[in-house]
């Protein structure tokens, strides 16, 4: 039971912090409207949630959105509590996630193998 209440809190988290970075409601300029949440990892107390997110771009460009998100954190914290029903929000600590890409080079050197 309890499994199945955080992945309803991962999934409820995501998909509000999607809905914001798209908005463009987090008023800073280096955050990319097309910043996109892979996944959210909340730990079992749900004290804390790991927000990994993907964009592309060079490596500055990660690393400034990542941090502009974390910088904001308290602010999506707030706006999380009064869009959702939960007793507690949980710390927010955002991640760059990479998996696409790697799969994306995997892909191309498998093909290139094949070639």
């Amino acid at each position: 039971m309890a499994e199945k209440r955080l992945r309803r809190v991962e999934s409820l988290l995501q998909e509000e912090i999607s809905l914001m970075i798209s908005r463009q409601e987090i008023k800073d300029p280096r955050i990319d409207p097309l910043t996109a949440v892979s996944h959210i990892k909340v730990s079992r107390d749900l004290g804390y949630a790991k927000v990994y997110v993907s964009l592309f771009g060079d490596d500055v460009v990660r690393e400034k959105t990542v941090n502009a998100l974390n910088h904001a954190a308290g602010f999506i914290q707030k706006r999380l509590g009064k869009s959702l029903r939960l007793r507690s929000i949980p710390r927010l600590s955002f991640i760059m996630d990479t998996s696409i890409e790697q799969g994306f080079r995997m892909t191309q050197k498998i093909k290139d193998l094949l070639d």
